[in-house]
């Protein structure tokens, strides 16, 4: 039993964390009716409906057809390497940088070993996953902390962009200035195989079901007509992408509904959260982000907030830092060193160095604006 329990907080360390806090603030809070208004449906059902619809894109390959078509462009290894950065920067704003960040490293190191340039994967894996955690920040559904923010604040898109687009902009520039000291071998025959036939009929109930969750994003039709035409399409066009569903992840965030619920409703940590919180949100958010992650902060953080505008910010510049300031950082970290295990320490430290980097720049960023 012990084993069991041990084995699941190695694999689910924060859905167990998150579990752990929630079950401790019921003994404080006893369970009634007021614990149904703590979780926030509207990020649950999106998250969910989302996750759904991309595993069915996933499941036609339209990323891999895409991603080939571009890297059959591809010259030298420099060019190579920021074709793979660019487009985990800019999927990740639809896919989210976790699955983002799941489709190309995996692909990144095949393709790496094709090309015998296994030296460049590394730095580039790590440029990835940089760019994956800040493209991100450019859209409502790029990350899970950006649709829970956007979703219980009444910000609009302007508000959203000025809180994000300055960083994600900065944040580009900077992955290509440190692709341009990549080297700029060239490749010869890159084979790739794209071959593939998309059921156009799936795909087009897909991007309608993505449109759908667009419009709930942008506050044009409730969250739950999305959620049941998801449900109901995907039942009958194919019930296995059910599967793709991180279902981790929404226990996650119900648990830490339950305990930011809970906590609201003791005065005297109320009080006292609030006092820290309130004027500092972005520095408060990169701080935390560091220790929990950016996903639980964002969560925590909301609900001792009148800033949600510089708490979006905090928390997505609080994605650099520590490997487990995101959580999609250590997607990378275990693909990485599944396929090089003796490389833990070299990953490390070059995912540290550029990261301190970036959150650096981003900081000062912050303080001029």
């Amino acid at each position: 039993m012990f084993s069991k329990i041990k084995t699941f907080f190695k694999n689910e360390t924060v859905l167990g964390i998150a579990l752990v806090l929630a079950l401790g603030s019921m003994f404080l809070v006893r369970p009634d009716s007021e614990y149904l208004n703590y979780p926030d449906y509207q990020t649950l059902a999106l998250l969910m409906s989302l996750m759904i619809i991309v595993a069915g894109f996933k499941s036609l390959g339209v990323f891999d057809i895409l991603s080939y078509a571009l890297l059959r462009r591809v010259k030298s290894v420099r060019s190579l390497s920021l074709a793979l950065v660019l487009l985990c920067f800019f999927l990740s704003m639809i896919l989210t940088n976790d699955v983002t960040l799941l489709t190309f490293v995996p692909f990144s190191i095949i393709t790496f070993k094709i090309i015998d340039q296994e030296k460049t994967l590394l730095k580039v894996i790590v440029l990835e996953t940089i760019a994956a955690n800040l493209g991100s920040m450019a859209t409502p559904i790029g990350n899970p902390q950006n649709l829970y923010l956007y979703s219980v604040s009444k910000m609009d898109m302007g508000a959203f962009l000025s809180a994000t687009l300055p960083f994600a902009l900065l944040s580009l520039a900077m992955l290509f200035g440190a692709t341009l000291f990549i080297k700029g071998d060239k490749i010869e025959n890159l084979k790739l195989n794209s071959e593939a036939d998309i059921d156009y009929k799936k795909l087009t109930v897909y991007l309608f079901l993505l449109g759908l969750c667009l419009l709930v994003v942008f506050k044009l039709i409730p969250y739950y007509i999305a959620l049941i035409v998801t449900l109901l399409s995907v039942l009958i066009i194919d019930s296995r992408l059910f599967k793709g569903v991180d279902y981790g992840l929404l226990f996650t965030f119900m648990a830490f509904f339950i305990f930011i619920g809970n906590i609201k409703r003791l005065p005297f940590i109320n009080e006292l959260l609030t006092k820290l919180v309130l004027g500092h949100e972005l520095y408060i958010a990169i701080l935390v982000s560091q220790i929990i992650s950016n996903v639980p902060a964002a969560i925590l953080l909301a609900g001792f907030s009148n800033d949600l505008c510089a708490l979006l910010s905090g928390v997505n510049i609080g994605g650099l830092g520590t490997l487990i300031a995101s959580l999609a950082s250590l997607i990378s970290f275990k693909l990485y060193t599944k396929e090089y295990p003796k490389a833990k320490g070299a990953f490390l430290k070059v995912f540290t160095c550029y990261n301190l980097l970036f959150l650096a720049a981003l900081i000062l960023l912050s303080f001029m604006l």
